[in-house]
């Protein structure tokens, strides 16, 4: 835990940096919270993994008759 002294000393050296640097400050002051911030308790059970099967039904409307053709592009390389 940071002392009274220690919190004075990082407050004045705040306000003698540069103010296009605060912002880069402030973003350091997020990350180390959010890296220090408790993590709720996690169980041991996997959940069960969702199926994609159908997932896509009815996106498709239509496919030409010429799906499987060729492209006319690559009759060269045929």
């Amino acid at each position: 835990m940071i002392g009274a002294y220690d919190k004075k000393n990082i407050i004045k050296k705040l306000q003698d940096l540069p103010t296009e640097l605060l912002g880069e400050v402030e973003d350091f002051i997020d990350f180390l919270q959010a890296k220090h911030a408790k993590v709720p308790e996690q169980t041991n059970q996997l959940e069960e993994p969702k199926s994609l099967y159908g997932a896509a039904k009815g996106t498709i409307l239509y496919i030409s008759d010429d799906f499987n053709e060729p492209l006319d592009e690559m009759k060269d390389y045929m």
